[in-house]
């Protein structure tokens, strides 16, 4: 590792500006995260972290405390919108640990949030304490010193740096302050978001089946699909439910939405799909979805990208959090190999070797929006046959997007993951 003497500046508290803090943090290098929102944390939904996520994160030292609040899926299952008959079913479980090196689990985000939150301030951990500072927007970046990118929040406080990473989300404040293309694309589509306390799906005969063995299941039907599991052990059910978009996404990219709305939202399925739907309490709401075209500029000086800022894409692949957790490790595993000299060229390295990456999984998960949502017909039962092996959806492979690691270091590779083959 390289003598460190360096800030790096994150703008953005998300999970992809806190695994991006704590991995710099863990190769010796300063941090600082700018967070618009008044105190940090998430939304309350779910996420899934595939095999290639749990690697990066059992790496950054957390496999003891994600295993506290993680909920583990027995099986993985394909079901079928008008009756509920299963597509497929394969099990996860020991398999997945045994194929690819790390396990695929689900989580309250705002527990995943908290645990990186925590080691990224634990005073007793190994590298520099990261700085965090809430309600501060980013407004403008002054670069009058291309050597020391100065992020200047909207209060005109001054956090000036030797790199400055966006971080902050799809509608980055950053990409548009550093001048970066726009490249947001509306999809045509929303999704519902919902958590469903536990105790009603047990109450209710029709939806108890889903307590048999905890799973993560996608439901398929034309124009729409829904995905579905639980997470804090049961104590709810994320639902993520997409259909053709109704929203005026002129006045607003989100609003709250209620259960009469889910259940409406999917006329004619299966009788268990209107059961599960209309449980969802108050805190439901509804997104239009977006994506970024695929572009490899993620750098601009010492300005670079980080996540959804960069590569958005749609929720198709479960893997937009997962993609930002890899971006993390690769800029970490760079930027620590350097001294303040070397960072511009690292920050190439580190687009070098994800843009193309991500960018498929871009791709791949566009083209799922078709494949999700066939009409029933012959094409349709060309996917499902295609489903049931498993090996993946669309044109990526599981062992693709599951099995390798981003990382070159074999010391991390070899000795920081529990799980690494």
């Amino acid at each position: 590792m390289a003598s460190q003497s360096f800030t790096v500046t994150v703008v953005g508290g998300g999970l992809g500006g806190l695994t991006t803090a704590l991995a710099l943090r863990r190769r010796g290098l300063r941090t600082v995260v700018l967070e618009q929102a008044a105190q940090l944390g998430e939304v309350g939904a779910g996420i899934q972290t595939a095999p290639n996520a749990s690697r990066i994160l059992f790496g950054l030292g957390l496999r003891r405390k994600m295993e506290a609040i993680r909920t583990a899926p027995a099986d993985q299952v394909r079901r079928r919108w008008k009756d509920g008959s299963i597509i497929a079913s394969l099990p996860l479980g020991e398999r997945v640990v045994r194929e690819y090196g790390a396990p695929y689990w689900h989580y309250h985000r705002a527990d995943l949030h908290r645990i990186l939150l925590d080691a990224c301030l634990d005073q007793d951990g190994p590298g520099p304490v990261t700085e965090v500072h809430t309600d501060s927007a980013v407004a403008e970046l002054d670069r009058s010193d291309p050597a020391r990118p100065v992020a200047v929040t909207a209060d005109g406080r001054r956090f000036p740096g030797d790199v400055l990473i966006g971080a902050d989300g799809i509608r980055s404040r950053v990409r548009d302050a550093a001048g970066f293309d726009d490249t947001l694309v509306f999809s045509g589509e929303m999704c519902y978001r919902a958590l469903i306390p536990g105790d009603k799906i047990a109450a209710d005969p029709a939806t108890r089946f889903l307590l048999d063995r905890f799973h993560s299941t996608i439901w398929y039907g034309p124009e729409r699909h829904l995905v579905h599991y639980f997470v804090r052990g049961g104590e709810y059910l994320n639902v993520v439910a997409v259909v053709p978009n109704t929203l005026d996404t002129t006045d607003a990219w989100t609003l709250p939405a209620t259960a009469d709305e889910l259940v409406e939202a999917f006329p004619g399925w299966d009788d268990r799909v209107a059961a599960m739907l209309s449980k969802a309490e108050g805190d439901a709401s509804k997104w239009a979805l977006f994506r970024r075209r695929r572009d490899p500029v993620w750098v601009d000086g010492r300005v670079a990208l980080l996540g959804d800022a960069c590569h958005a894409m749609l929720p198709y692949q479960a893997q937009g959090a997962s993609q930002a957790m890899e971006d993390a490790a690769v800029l970490a595993e760079e930027l620590g190999a350097v001294t303040r000299d070397g960072i511009d060229a690292a920050l190439i390295r580190y687009v070098n070797r994800r843009a193309t990456h991500a960018g498929m999984v871009q791709d791949a998960s566009l083209e799922n929006m078709r494949f999700y949502h066939l009409p029933d017909g012959p094409e349709q039962r060309e996917r499902d046959a295609h489903l049931q092996d498993f090996r993946g959806e669309s044109d990526v492979s599981y062992d693709w997007l599951w099995g390798g690691s981003p990382l070159n270091d074999p010391d991390t590779e070899s000795h920081s993951y529990p799980f690494a083959r």
